[in-house]
């Protein structure tokens, strides 16, 4: 029997018995689409924690951060001047390609005094101005503004209703940060702390400033991040270690602070090792359903090959060979796990793209978008698995319906 031949009477075959192979095509396709959301969301975690923590390897270089904690957390101590990298560059010129200092900008805690209160505030920085601003009262920046470092300010309806009553009354006051005074020439609305991408949202702090003030004078050369940028290929984590070594011993605030280096390329593996180990685990539990779905094929074929017993005695006295029988029966089964599983994995994917924005919400908003990935290795992983489960649990229906006596047949 020729392939195409033995592929069309298969399919005729089960068209002729369609709500049993439409239900025995779902059971396939509920355990493997299990299987596929539960990889796709583990994968998506994954994927999302090196994108978020991990090295820049992508586009050509690695970057890696060393953090000065200050021992006092009001503190005004800065753990990097332009002094330490200038002798980092002498003691690891070489190897290092570019060194800077790093200032947060945004949703900084911020000691401020605001009217005869003063508060711990959060506060962001702002180099330009930005139409995501929604004013309620006031006027918002302009680009002449921030570019000569005027002191003004806007302030979060919620500070203002807070400390005046409404923001009208919040028009015109002022607020010192940093010891700098800053009047206040607009309030916005107060937005959420992250945005929907889950990086952090500027506008979701107390106070907006102009980036130029707020590091004023030295403190516009220093700062408690150390950002290092390597070549690809560089041990990276070893040499960052090597300065953070450096650091602890040369540092101008070493005995106001610790200064740390987070390998968190580590990190990561360890994080996707465990994850690996914990989505194999739930995947398996998943995967009984695809075993019991796998014996319901197993007994649709045994149904059918009882029912189409005079078929069988028909193709055996026109010429088919055992063999023939057996791969034309063992070609149904996998015809109908195959249709499941490329099903399931359409599905499966549809549900971990539908499931993971509502797992970002879940973990509460911690700066973590968290977005489904479906790899090619999984598309082989649900064609394989299905044709495999059609094999296996196929084979014994097969080779019974092979196994038929032809003269027992015609009594």
């Amino acid at each position: 029997m020729q392939v195409i031949e033995l592929f069309k009477t298969a399919i005729q075959s089960l068209r002729a018995n369609k709500k049993r192979s439409f239900l025995t095509i779902i059971g396939i396709m509920i355990g493997i689409a299990a299987v596929i959301a539960i990889l796709g969301i583990g994968d998506g975690i994954t994927q999302t924690m090196y994108d978020k923590f991990g090295n820049n390897a992508k586009q050509g270089q690695q970057t890696t951060e060393i953090a000065f904690n200050p021992d006092n957390i009001t503190s005004n101590t800065y753990g990097f001047t332009q002094n330490e990298v200038d002798n980092i560059k002498t003691q690891f010129g070489g190897e290092i390609n570019n060194i800077k200092i790093e200032r947060e900008t945004d949703n900084l805690s911020a000691q401020a005094q605001i009217g005869d209160t003063t508060k711990n505030t959060s506060v962001s920085l702002l180099k330009k101005p930005s139409h995501q601003i929604r004013l309620i009262a006031g006027k918002n920046f302009t680009k002449n503004n921030l570019a000569v470092g005027q002191a003004s300010a806007l302030m979060s309806d919620k500070i203002a209703k807070k400390q005046y009553g409404t923001a009208q009354n919040a028009l015109g006051t002022t607020v010192t940060v940093n010891d700098v005074t800053y009047n206040i020439i607009g309030i916005y609305k107060a937005q959420g702390q992250y945005t929907s991408d889950g990086n952090q949202n500027p506008y979701g702090a107390d106070l907006l400033v102009p980036d130029s003030l707020y590091y004023h004078g030295e403190g516009a050369t220093r700062g408690n991040t150390l950002k290092l940028t390597f070549s690809q290929g560089v041990n990276a984590s070893s040499i960052s270690r090597k300065v953070a070594k450096y650091l602890k011993k040369n540092g101008p605030a070493r005995n106001q602070g610790t200064y740390e280096y987070i390998d968190m390329e580590k990190a990561l593996k360890q994080f996707s090792s465990q994850m690996r180990i914990i989505t194999t685990f739930i995947s398996f539990i998943a995967a009984i359903s695809l075993f019991i779905a796998g014996i319901g094929v197993m007994n649709m074929m045994y149904i059918s090959v009882s029912e189409r017993t005079q078929e069988i005695g028909i193709r055996l006295a026109v010429g088919a060979t055992p063999f023939n029988i057996m791969m034309q029966f063992l070609v149904e089964a996998v015809i109908l796990t195959v249709t499941g599983g490329l099903l399931g994995f359409l599905g499966g994917a549809g549900l971990a793209h539908l499931l993971a924005p509502l797992l970002s919400n879940a973990i509460g908003g911690q700066g973590i978008h968290i977005h489904a990935h479906i790899s090619m290795n999984a598309f082989f992983l649900a064609f394989g698995t299905s044709a495999a489960v059609g094999l296996i649990f196929g084979i014994l229906p097969a080779r019974q319906a092979a196994n038929k006596n032809l003269i027992d047949i015609l009594r």
